[in-house]
């Protein structure tokens, strides 16, 4: 039998995903080409959620150790992400309150950014890219839910915002593209400390492809030329990295270690992809016409 902080936030996770696909399955039916896999951004973006919420209430004890000590009453704020996350996971499944439960997403993640990524890294000195990764990481999650709050209105003002959640992705995607380059032995997607499992064929092949279409992509949506595109494309990158790799990786592992790092690959992973595919949707389909005056 699976233990508490497998099922848990495995189930909450997999229900979340069924409902999401349940009422996303209209717009699947409506959708042409690349417009279904963005139709279902929200989806992949909603079940991560859900499952990292339900982990934080599962094992609270163990999470609560990356709350900053200076705050008081660690163990609530644990509970209260958890409660929150889930309640966000939900809220984007169903897209129900949508604007408002992305606009908290993206103070949430941008906090995380700022309370416990960024000391972090300043305490590593930049010596330890894992931590650095997974601050940038959080940043395009937050970039992610930013461009889904600012996409709720079509203003000026959204326009900038959407432009400051690509940057917050563009960004990471770039140093996650060097990344791959510098450290191919590493599992391709989002840069950190698992190894490509010895099954997997042309492992070296993968990480520079991945590599080079993340790099490519982050200056693209940098400097705002077929940003959509490759928004789009990094995001089905993820998804099929998600089935084809980390799934697998998931269903090969033993032990409840093994199976808890299993599930938050695969979690972890769909989240990232269900970011930029946010970001995708956000955008416009074509670049604005300059002005000729």
């Amino acid at each position: 039998m699976l233990s508490p902080s497998i099922f848990w936030p495995s189930f909450a996770g997999i229900v979340t995903l069924a409902i999401g696909l349940f009422v996303a399955r209209k717009s699947l039916f409506i959708t042409q080409g690349t417009n279904k896999l963005l139709a279902l951004g929200c989806v992949f973006f909603a079940a991560p959620l859900a499952c990292f919420g339900a982990e934080h209430l599962v094992n609270a004890r163990g999470i609560m150790t990356v709350v900053p000590t200076w705050m008081p009453l660690r163990l609530f704020w644990t509970y209260l992400v958890g409660v929150a996350l889930i309640a966000a996971g939900l809220s984007l499944a169903l897209r129900k309150y949508m604007r408002l439960s992305s606009t908290l997403l993206a103070i949430m993640f941008f906090l995380f950014v700022l309370m416990i990524h960024i000391p972090n890294v300043a305490a590593a000195h930049l010596h330890d890219r894992f931590i650095l990764a997974v601050a940038l990481r959080d940043l395009s999650f937050a970039g992610g839910a930013l461009a889904l709050s600012a996409a709720q209105n079509q203003n000026h003002r959204s326009n900038i915002l959407i432009r400051i959640a690509a940057i917050c992705i563009a960004l990471p995607l770039i140093v996650y593209g060097v990344e791959h380059f510098l450290h191919p032995e590493f599992a391709p997607g989002v840069p950190l400390s698992k190894l490509t499992p010895a099954w997997v064929p042309l492992p070296i092949a993968w990480a520079y492809l991945t590599g080079a279409i993340l790099l490519v992509s982050g200056f693209a949506i940098l400097i705002n030329k077929y940003s959509r595109n490759a928004a789009t494309t990094v995001g089905a990158l993820m998804v099929l990295l998600t089935l084809f790799l980390y799934v697998p990786i998931l269903a090969m592992a033993t032990g409840d270690s093994q199976l808890i790092v299993g599930v938050n690959y695969v979690f972890d992973t769909l989240l990232y992809g269900g970011a930029l595919l946010l970001l995708a949707e956000a955008l416009p389909a074509t670049a604005p016409a300059k002005s000729t005056r």
